[in-house]
């Protein structure tokens, strides 16, 4: 591999671009292993939803980590948070384009 194709490979990789599918994908796995256990995904559409922001967003996910018992990493965190805003909330944020 030449000098400039590693660069180009590099370049790509650090746009994100590749990065955030896999964040995605990470989180989704998160979402079906653990949060599916104790509710469907009803509680994100429900017009009386409590959740307005990506903080509380956020606040949430460290709530239901904790109650899990479950040992996820800010990664792990992020990841989750960056599905579920995806999938389902639609915040506009930090992070989100």
């Amino acid at each position: 591999m030449t000098r400039r194709t590693a660069s180009a490979v590099l370049a790509w990789l650090l746009t994100g671009a590749y990065a955030q599918a896999a964040d995605l994908e990470h989180g989704k796995t998160l979402h079906e292993a653990n949060c599916v256990k104790c509710h469907g995904t009803e509680v994100y559409t429900r017009a009386d939803r409590r959740i307005h922001s990506l903080e509380a967003l956020e606040a949430q996910v460290r709530r239901c980590r904790n109650s899990l018992g479950a040992t996820w990493s800010e990664d792990h965190i992020a990841d989750l948070v960056h599905y579920l805003n995806h999938s389902f909330y639609h915040f506009r944020g930090e992070g989100e384009p």
